[in-house]
């Protein structure tokens, strides 16, 4: 009995490694790329995939989004400003055959890839559209790496860049060119309420002109708010018909008397 169980031990050590071999167990966001001899057969997963030891060999893909930090780069903007950009790109892996045969490495390949759009697309604009105008950059750079990336068999689902730092010098530039560009809607604000001032104003004097009885109405309204204030000295303008009437009593006043 002792014998006969010793005889048959190696035989089922040996089916248990062979299927030990064999059972594979994908979990969901993963996928096998299998090779049978080297030759690509298809891409199995998720749940249980049994294969055949020594004959067939898989490779396991990721699908789920990753999340790669693109180094600082040096970049030279249209206007010819130096500054360090980095950003972040979020992608996945689609087809996963095409990750494994395609590519020896789609991480790296990504990443450097991303490295050198980043630099192309911002050295087509200036500094102020770095700085403003970030959506619309992210979007340039996320339809180039997605285009690209499309052989193997990644998708970009996003790009975002995180900072564009400035030198110390090129700061106080802004800084000055920001209080001028405050200073000149100043004076442009100004100039507005100037003219709309003086449009007002040219308006009431047609109006008055129109209407002498308006200008007597105002002459008044002023008379009684100069009345309400503390002067020591008050100076009241005459109308030019009431002028004429004084001048007039005044000059009977002073006429020799008629002889009899």
């Amino acid at each position: 009995m002792l014998f006969d169980i010793a005889v048959y031990l190696p035989f089922v050590v040996l089916l248990v490694v062979v299927i030990a071999m064999a059972i594979r167990i994908l979990r969901e966001y993963e996928r096998g790329v299998v090779f049978t001899l080297g030759r690509f057969t298809g891409v199995k997963g998720p749940g249980l995939i049994l294969l055949i030891p020594y004959v067939q060999q898989m490779v396991r893909v990721d699908q789920r989004v990753i999340v790669l930090d693109v180094p600082t780069q040096d970049v030279i903007s249209r206007d010819n400003v130096s500054v360090k950009v980095s950003a972040v790109i979020y992608f996945r892996v689609v087809d996963a055959d095409k990750a494994v045969i395609q590519v020896e490495n789609f991480q790296q390949a990504t990443s450097e890839l991303a490295q050198t759009t980043l630099r192309s697309v911002l050295g087509k604009h200036d500094l102020d559209e770095m700085l403003s105008e970030r959506d619309k950059l992210n979007n340039d750079i996320q339809d180039i790496l997605d285009s690209q990336t499309d052989a193997w068999g990644i998708k970009v689902a996003n790009v975002e860049i995180k900072h564009v730092d400035l030198g110390e010098s090129m700061v106080r530039v802004i800084a000055r060119q920001a209080e001028a560009e405050r200073e000149r809607r100043a004076k442009i604000i100004n100039a507005e309420g100037e003219e709309q001032a003086a449009r007002k104003l040219l308006e009431a004097a047609e109006i008055l002109a129109r209407q002498p009885e308006a200008m007597q109405l105002r002459y008044l309204n002023t008379l009684a708010l100069i009345g309400t204030q503390n002067n020591s000295t008050i100076v009241f303008p005459f109308p030019t018909d009431l002028g004429q009437v004084i001048n007039a009593f005044a000059d009977r006043g002073s006429a020799p008397p008629r002889q009899p």
